[in-house]
């Protein structure tokens, strides 16, 4: 007798993305709009028009550029208005107005800050540049005078990794100890949930806080990234674990389970070969929906100044700035941040509650 994985488990792979694409096309968009986030995510230095730490002494808190095409009725191309700026004397704070007659073409594949990328080695090409001797500040600067643009799409690259890199490791301790809960019993299976409950127990804020705030400060930015994602981990993977052994609990006297320990198969084959594909559809959905969570809980410690820290960037680092109520009354793009927070978490959840649909063999 073959031990492959059971053919309903492969089976339902093709009808799975048809009742995904048929029944809920909003959770495919989802998907494809986060396909083509995280795909950008390696050129990022190539997207963003300026490089993360690029000041302009020049441009403190300037408003945002919006681009524009018509200018008079007539096809400009796309292009933004320059700014005019004085100096209040009472405040010393310089103020700027857009200047409808400055017109300040955009240029794309163009020459800019200089990086050194990760496969392309040293270069200067930039995605989209300002026009020569101006400026392009799609969202505005911040207080150091930095675009908040290209700041957004670095940060991208640290608070999306975290998410997957937190989702995996609590995937493996969930599918891990849920299915040997659910599988072997016994006492194995109530060591298990007693740590499960205890860890549910705990207030998770406080507790995220608290772990947070014991990484030594004298750590370098790439090792409290790890230390965050290891906190966030290792906090999560209780709910798919119970998910996990509630699944194996019901699988493990199926006939393919019996027939596999007849011929001598190990527990963890048993258990990652033939049980866990079963109820797969589930799990991709569990973990879909778990990836938002990890997110928030990087950008809510970051934002309380007990996660990453700067010279890292990343939305919860950005959205620290935006602390001040003072600072967002008068530069309320400092809150700009925001916005990708709540469109990846809304994206996440979407296509989290299209896949469990569509893992449902019986949905219509």
């Amino acid at each position: 007798m073959s031990m492959d994985v059971p053919v309903l488990a492969t089976s339902q792979a093709p009808g799975f993305w048809r009742r995904l694409v048929r029944q809920r096309p909003s959770a495919f968009v989802a998907l494809l709009f986060l396909l083509l986030l995280y795909a950008s995510l390696p050129f990022a230095e190539i997207v963003a028009p300026y490089a993360p730490d690029t000041r302009s002494n020049e441009a403190l808190f300037a408003p945002p550029q919006m681009i524009h095409f018509f200018h008079d009725g007539a096809f400009a191309g796309p292009y933004v208005y320059g700014y005019s700026s004085t100096v209040d004397l009472q405040t010393f704070q310089r103020q700027f107005t857009l200047d409808t007659t400055k017109i300040e073409p955009l240029r794309f594949f163009c020459a800019g800050d200089p990086y050194n990328h990760w496969v392309f080695g040293p270069s200067t090409t930039h995605l989209i540049c300002p026009a020569e001797a101006s400026t392009f500040y799609f969202l505005g600067t911040d207080r150091l005078g930095r675009d908040i643009f290209s700041r957004i799409v670095y940060g991208a690259r640290i608070s999306l990794t975290i998410g997957l890199v937190g989702v995996s490791l609590s995937f493996f301790l969930g599918c891990l100890l849920g299915g040997l809960a659910g599988y072997l019993g016994g006492w194995t299976d109530a060591a298990v949930l007693r740590v499960i409950e205890l860890l549910r127990s705990l207030p998770e804020l406080p507790l995220w806080l608290a772990l947070s705030a014991a990484l030594p400060a004298t750590w370098s930015p790439i090792w409290v990234f790890f230390g965050i994602t290891l906190i966030l981990g290792l906090l999560d993977w209780p709910g798919l674990a119970r998910a996990v052994r509630a699944k194996v609990l019901s699988l493990r006297e199926e006939d393919y389970v019996t027939a596999a320990e007849l011929i001598g198969a190990s527990r963890l084959r048993i258990l990652f070969r033939h049980m866990l594909p079963n109820f797969s559809g589930h799990l991709i959905a569990s973990v879909t929906l778990a990836v938002p969570h990890m997110i928030l809980g990087e950008t809510a410690l970051s934002f309380l100044g007990l996660g990453l820290r700067p010279p890292v960037t990343s939305w919860g680092v950005l959205l620290n700035e935006a602390q001040n109520i003072g600072a967002i009354e008068l530069y309320p793009w400092l809150l700009t941040p925001l916005v990708p927070v709540v469109m990846v978490v809304l994206a996440f959840n979407i296509l989290g509650d299209g896949l469990r649909e569509a893992a449902d063999p019986y949905a219509s």
